[in-house]
């Protein structure tokens, strides 16, 4: 019949063969049909604010807009207010969002705002004047073949909104 040699060979390109089907989900991945996801930041939730240490929790929601689940590895992220970097970190929770869907999710951050004092003061001096903000990072995507999607939103708050009277 089949000598020992040639049985591993079929064997082996049996499993190739087998392997390299069960990646078709990732194809468009590869060839060009993904469509990014959309991240943006719902929320910033103060948990701890002390002189040396400032605990947040930023919560994130991210769309799917593909027609497959959407594994999701990590989060890369840089928060800034007026370009005083106020947090940076990554993120290694792993979740799937399913097709046509979104998952909200949260990252806890720590920071220590402590050597920003002077300029988060001066911009709290006219509580009713915008702050720009801007969110940067990489959300990355995939499981064998991954992908880092760039994500970058602008905007501006306004702390008198935030700050009790």
């Amino acid at each position: 019949m089949f000598s020992q040699a040639q049985t591993i060979r079929i064997l082996s390109l049996l499993m190739v063969l087998g392997l390299l089907s069960g990646l078709g989900g990732c194809s468009t991945w590869l060839t060009g049909g993904f469509e990014d996801p959309d991240v943006r930041l719902l929320k910033v939730d103060v948990v701890k604010a002390k002189l040396l240490e400032q605990r947040f929790v930023l919560r994130f929601r991210i769309d799917n807009p593909n027609g497959m689940s959407l594994p999701v590895r990590g989060l890369d992220y840089r928060v800034h207010l007026n370009e005083v970097l106020l947090a940076e970190g990554e993120s290694d929770t792993w979740f799937t969002v399913p097709a046509h869907g979104h998952h909200v999710f949260d990252v806890p951050v720590r920071t220590n705002l402590w050597r920003h004092v002077r300029q988060i003061v001066k911009l709290l001096e006219h509580p009713d004047e915008p702050i720009r903000y801007r969110l940067e990072g990489e959300v990355k995507t995939g499981l064998m073949f991954g992908r880092n999607v760039h994500m970058s939103r602008n905007g501006e708050i306004i702390p008198g909104e935030f700050i009790p009277e």
